[in-house]
């Protein structure tokens, strides 16, 4: 069997010391970066009561093809990213951290696992968001995510013409989430590039205020 490439990787942690922290942020990033390349995005979105989970992929990449391609070309190595962010759930929740108090983040390829993630294991966490990425799989696959996130909140922002992530990906990924019972708040950027910018760092900053408070 195909050896589990993200297992044994780093896993920074920043922002808050977790003892003190009402919300830890597992957080992603996307394809060819690591994990400090997260580090500027967290300190725009650190709170002072944050703590950030921040793993590295092997070969920096979580999954070896597009998101979108056949499931089973991603496999195993994306079956190992997603046992990878269970791992962290567990750490959170052994550290006290409730359900509603871990929240989940990521961009790009980051997003896209973040996102599967939720849909896959939906309970009601502090929230989600995703900067350019939409659930995981091809365009007609057949999605049969059963559960309730029970109003969590989701942030779902991309553009209109990314050339990574087609804009019908993303509405289909906000509805799927809507159909699980989260509130989404889905923004599109016409013409923005393969990047983030400071509407969604705000709106984000805004959910995990609100979570951190909850």
């Amino acid at each position: 069997m195909k050896p589990n490439l993200h297992q044994g990787q780093r896993i920074l942690r920043w922002g808050a010391d977790p003892n003190q922290a009402e919300l830890v942020v597992i957080l992603l990033h996307g394809r060819g970066a690591t994990a400090e390349s997260m580090l500027p995005l967290v300190n725009v979105l650190s709170e002072d009561k944050i703590n950030f989970m921040i793993p590295q992929a092997g070969q920096n990449r979580w999954y070896p093809n597009s998101a979108f391609a056949p499931i089973e070309t991603n496999e195993p190595d994306l079956t190992f990213a997603l046992e990878l962010i269970d791992s962290l759930v567990a750490t959170a929740r052994h550290e006290g951290f409730s359900d509603k108090q871990i929240a989940f983040g990521g961009f790009s390829q980051g997003a896209c696992l973040a996102l599967e993630y939720v849909a896959r294991t939906p309970r009601r966490y502090g929230g989600l968001f995703a900067f350019t990425g939409a659930l995981i799989g091809p365009p007609d696959h057949r999605r049969e995510y059963n559960g309730n996130v029970e109003s969590m909140p989701v942030f779902i922002g991309g553009s209109d013409v990314d050339p990574w992530v087609a804009h019908e990906l993303l509405i289909h990924t906000a509805g799927v989430f809507e159909e699980l019972g989260a509130r989404v708040d889905f923004r599109t950027y016409p013409g923005l590039p393969h990047t983030i910018n400071q509407d969604e760092v705000d709106a984000v900053c805004k959910m995990l205020l609100e979570a951190g408070n909850s």
